[in-house]
């Protein structure tokens, strides 16, 4: 078995390193002569701790087959010390991979115990968001500027190891070491991508809320609603996105939500609409306690799509019934809307609540 031992300086004052990097955290990544556990090994695990503020990288390898069990028992001595693993797909692979050939070797582990953060499931939500061809480590390495040596995928490596351990040379030992090695240091800067979920757990503020005239194509005047939000971390990347009458766009600590409001006239839609009367020359319904007042030849038995009366003002939609009362315009309609009142361009929770509302909309 070889270890290697590396320690990483150039990510010093990286934020996400030195705020989510902590030093109970272990990042780790194995790799494998093949994707079932039961008819393939690990012939290198590779695992990145916090050392004396920068990061050390350690890479466990088998030079034989014969070697697998030394390596996972030295990954089980150093897991001891830590208690959150941080992985790229370690959720989906690396772990139930590493189950599997703990109990081939009638191993005890605790895998199941540790706090798991994996970046690949945290960030699969975005990928449309971000414009991201796929979710591989290498895509998002390249959307973040980072650049490799290492040419090679997982899968282009297996018949090389194979070839290595009947006829070690040098030349595949490097390919080899430098695949994990790059993993591992590329996962490290992949933390700033966390910021993107970060932004659906509501860690932000609330900085600014205003309203702007603008005009249509149409050459018509229209109203938007800019709601801009102050991020706890730093978006590593721009982006934009649209969604109907809905837009955002961040980077930096800086997120911009433009909503267009509804002017106009809505309706609030009653419950149980056999308890009430529509007046077709008034375009609305009243309860049956009243109707008994207007003449039968002006009121009909409501339904539920004629159940409603009107109310003229400024409105936000909403993808869910957020606020109350909701309005909208037809029954059947799926998207509804609150009014936009003082109170609740005063309230930061409130608008809190609706910034989020918005940004879980565009997934």
């Amino acid at each position: 078995m070889k270890i290697w031992q590396t320690e990483l300086t150039h990510l010093t004052g990286n934020y996400y390193i030195e705020n989510c990097f902590s030093p109970s955290s272990m990042f780790f990544d194995i790799e494998t002569t093949g994707f079932s556990a039961a008819h393939s090994q690990v012939y290198m695990i590779g695992y990145a701790t916090k050392i004396n503020g920068n990061i050390g990288i350690t890479q466990l390898f088998a030079e034989t087959p014969s070697e697998e069990l030394e390596i996972l028992a030295a990954f089980l001595e150093a897991l001891s010390q830590y208690s959150t693993l941080v992985s790229f797909n370690g959720t989906g692979f690396d772990v139930p991979f590493l189950k599997g050939r703990y109990a081939h070797y009638k191993m005890a582990e605790t895998l199941d115990s540790f706090q798991h953060i994996d970046i690949y499931k945290q960030i699969s939500g975005f990928k449309h968001i971000l414009k991201l061809q796929n979710l591989k480590q290498k895509t998002l390495e390249s959307f973040l500027g980072i650049s490799r040596d290492d040419k090679y995928s997982g899968g282009d490596l297996i018949p090389i190891y194979s070839e290595y351990a009947k006829h070690p040379s040098q030349d595949a030992c490097a390919l080899l070491k430098l695949h994990n090695f790059e993993d591992m240091a590329g996962m490290a800067e992949l933390l700033s991508l966390l910021s993107y979920p970060s932004l659906l757990e509501g860690n932000f503020q609330i900085s600014s809320l205003k309203t702007q005239k603008w005009d249509t194509y149409e050459g018509q005047e229209g109203w938007e609603l800019i709601l801009s939000l102050e991020t706890d971390a730093p978006l590593p990347k721009h982006f934009s996105c649209k969604k109907g009458e809905l837009y955002v766009v961040g980077f930096g600590h800086q997120v911009n939500l433009r909503v267009q409001p509804y002017i106009g006239g809505l309706k609030y839609f009653y419950p149980n609409y056999k308890d009430y009367y529509y007046l077709p020359a008034e375009d609305r319904a009243i309860h049956k306690s009243v109707a008994s007042y207007v003449d039968k030849n002006f009121r009909t038995q409501a339904a539920a799509s004629t159940c409603y009366c009107k109310k003229s003002g400024c409105f936000l939609p909403q993808y869910q019934t957020l606020f109350t009362p909701s309005l909208k315009q037809e029954y059947q309609d799926q998207i509804s809307y609150f009014e936009l009142t003082e109170d609740f361009k005063a309230s930061g929770e409130k608008l809190k609540v609706y910034a989020m509302h918005l940004l879980n909309y565009f997934l």
